[in-house]
């Protein structure tokens, strides 16, 4: 085994551990929903801080909204080996709400990925 899949293994075995740091989300991205076995995939999210929208300089600015960062670490074979891209669209399960999963949209700010580890900045409004 090379270095790279010891790496992988390691991130996979226990980063991305739904019993160490992970958790499972239903993650979607382009059309298409990642579940891994239906509870969802294993995936890292850190919500780094909640700040107050900045002031827009337009008519449509509303109170009481704020601007939520967040990161996520995800498994590249868990998106079937795709890696979002940067100012796109992706959407991860959030709890539930009325009996259904409840997913947050966020915008991605950065996308990374090495060796099979996927590192996305996140933003999304939030009130």
């Amino acid at each position: 085994m090379d270095f790279k899949a010891m790496v992988e293994e390691d991130n996979k075995n226990v980063f991305l551990n739904n019993e160490e740091f992970a958790e499972p989300h239903v993650v979607k991205y382009d059309g298409v929903t990642y579940e891994g076995e239906g509870e969802g995939i294993p995936v890292v999210l850190i919500k780094v801080k909640e700040m107050k929208r900045p002031v827009v300089v337009s008519n449509d600015h509303a109170e009481g909204i704020h601007l939520v960062s967040a990161t996520a670490y995800l498994s590249q074979t868990d998106l079937g080996g795709i890696v979002p891209e940067q100012k796109r669209q992706i959407e991860i399960s959030d709890g539930e709400a009325l009996g259904k999963p409840f997913f947050r949209r966020y915008t991605i700010k950065t996308s990374d990925c090495e060796m099979g580890m996927i590192t996305l900045e996140l933003e999304a409004l939030d009130e």
